[in-house]
């Protein structure tokens, strides 16, 4: 194996020579610069990260704590991270904790020991403990989460609008019976801005936000929509089309109402929020609002690595554009 020593003999210069080439820590001229790189090509020499970590203090590598990979979302988001860290040479090393506060705490200090220089969280929301603690390490952090804090560094679109736009188009389509399927949890911000969104739409078109048609699911899965699916057969006359607040709820939705005799859209539309992969294979295929998980992953990269380097110095909310996907599960009710 090629060692830093055999490096420094073949191009005639010091250790300490090569150490300034290879780590860029000093200046060297042009024509010794131009021969250590080429017996480097030449030998194919490899420096070791750790030694070269010690030297520049740098790790180049980023942390990134998810809940859970086996959602699309997530795996859109982390594709975003990790294509961007490749284009700036840096490593991801990649956390699922599974939901565990614990398995997060340890990921966190896990991170700190490889002297991480920087960390992304990606879920559902954090407990404040966690933040906190991340906060502590003194490291710049991007988040892609639920529950805002003031204080934090993340990704987004602007879920008012994207709400408001949605009740909006299905108000467009001729639907005058809305009714609105939430995941709503106490303090996760995003929820209260989607609900705002929905009801601001309604007002503004003159429609009555009295005895709304609304339903709280118990969670945010295709199960918990299915679970819910009682209440809304119940009430199915007085609705014409159902706004859920994530493609997850809208999917278990669907499959509850034609599994007891509803034809979506031909009896009622469903839209959805997220644009999650499934929405594309389900049938009839899922009109919902799409929000940019790649982006948010490679736009929070971006971010995170400028901060590092000292170019930037982002604080609050990166807000993104989110689209319309119109698909088959709504239609347009004749006026």
């Amino acid at each position: 194996m090629i060692t830093i020593k055999d490096v420094a003999k073949l191009s005639g210069v010091s250790i300490s020579t090569v150490s300034r080439v290879i780590n860029d820590s000093k200046p060297v001229s042009p024509e010794v610069r131009k021969k250590v790189l080429s017996v480097i090509e030449e030998t194919g020499y490899k420096p070791n990260d750790v030694a070269r970590s010690l030297v520049t203090r740098r790790s180049y590598l980023i942390g990134v704590i998810i809940n859970n990979l086996a959602q699309s979302y997530v795996a859109d988001i982390v594709r975003g991270i990790e294509e961007i860290g490749k284009m700036y040479d840096y490593d991801i090393l990649l956390c699922s904790s599974y939901f565990s506060k614990e398995a997060q705490k340890k990921y966190l200090q896990l991170l700190d020991r490889k002297q991480a220089e920087g960390i992304f969280l990606v879920g559902h929301s954090f407990d404040d403990e966690i933040l906190d603690l991340a906060k502590s390490l003194n490291k710049p952090c991007v988040y892609f989460t639920k529950k805002i804090k003031e204080d934090m560094e993340y990704i987004s679109i602007d879920y008012f609008a994207a709400a408001y736009e949605a009740t909006n188009y299905l108000i467009k389509q001729g639907h005058k019976k809305i009714a609105y399927v939430s995941d709503y949890e106490n303090g996760v911000t995003v929820e209260e801005e989607k609900i705002s969104g929905f009801k601001k739409a309604l007002k503004d078109n003159e429609f009555s936000t009295k005895g709304l048609n609304m339903y709280v699911a118990n969670g945010r899965r295709y199960n918990h929509a299915y679970t819910l699916g009682p209440s809304l057969l119940k009430d199915i006359k007085k609705i014409d089309a159902i706004f859920c607040s994530n493609d997850e709820l809208a999917i278990g939705v669907m499959n509850y109402l034609l599994d007891n005799g509803v034809k979506v859209p031909e009896d009622v539309s469903v839209m959805g929020f997220g644009n999650i992969k499934e929405g594309q294979f389900v049938r009839p295929q899922l009109t919902t609002i799409g929000e940019p998980f790649y982006d948010y992953g490679a736009v929070g990269m971006r971010m995170l690595i400028k901060t590092i380097k000292g170019e930037k110095n982002q604080t609050g909310l990166i807000e993104l554009p989110f689209t319309i996907e119109k698909r088959e599960s709504v239609k347009i009710i004749e006026k």
